[in-house]
């Protein structure tokens, strides 16, 4: 059985709920990704910082990324998968809610991120193209 825990990207990082989008911008360039969980003072997590959000959501309506937090960012309910949690269950995850990258989880720690390109290495095309339909999908 493939798990998340096989196919996540290892490494992925926090950024603190606190810290500032041009900080999140600096530890994305840093990192190279595109994205980074955000967690809450008790290293929960609260969402999901893109550099869209940077982009879009701040610098576009004139804030200032060094004042704006990544928690002022965080919108909606979290998404995550355990390590051990099934393939088809990470597949069904991303496609139910639409969602392009998938913390992992494990005992309560972020140890991986899971990405479009980690779906295409690891996975047939046929579970590909049934992911990619439900996620672009126009509502």
């Amino acid at each position: 059985m493939t798990t998340a825990g096989d196919i996540m990207h290892r490494g992925a990082q926090w950024i603190p709920g606190h810290e500032t989008l041009d900080r999140a911008a600096q530890l994305m360039n840093r990192l190279n990704v595109g994205a980074l969980p955000i967690s809450d003072e008790n290293e929960r997590l609260c969402g999901i910082l893109t550099d869209r959000d940077i982009v879009v959501g701040c610098v576009a309506k004139g804030h200032d990324p060094a004042k704006v937090t990544a928690a002022d960012m965080a919108q909606g309910t979290p998404r995550w998968i355990a390590a051990d949690a099934d393939v088809g269950e990470v597949l069904e995850e991303m496609k139910g809610h639409q969602i392009r990258r998938l913390p992992v989880i494990e005992n309560k720690r972020l140890v991986g991120m899971i990405s479009e390109a980690d779906l295409a290495h690891h996975l047939s095309d046929t579970q590909i193209a049934g992911w990619a339909e439900s996620v672009y999908a126009q509502g």
